[in-house]
């Protein structure tokens, strides 16, 4: 199973690119900050990673504001060129908490 839920904040996005299909693709950097229990102790996490989306999902992701924080649901892969896995985002909504 390959399913993430990341609460984070959308740190940057670049432009809304299309792919030689013309697809709408967006790139984004999320940066997460919470409080884990880990080894039952309290642990502040903090996390940066780069994210994409695609469709329907970047469209929308492209109108969103730096600085937000939403809620992404996607999975991890790493890209053809890359050493680093990427969230491909499928969907987003705001984040609660």
């Amino acid at each position: 199973m390959n399913q993430v839920a990341l609460s984070a904040c959308i740190a940057e996005a670049s432009p809304l690119r299309y792919t030689p299909a013309g697809v709408p693709a967006l790139d984004l950097r999320l940066e997460h900050e919470s409080q884990q229990q880990e080894a039952g102790q309290d642990r502040q996490v903090k996390a940066a990673l780069k994210a994409v989306a695609f469709g329907s999902v970047a469209q929308a992701l492209a109108r969103q504001h730096a600085g937000s924080r939403w809620r992404f649901d996607g999975f991890l892969a790493t890209p053809r060129n890359g050493k680093h896995p990427v969230l491909h985002i499928q969907s987003f909504v705001p984040d609660s908490h």
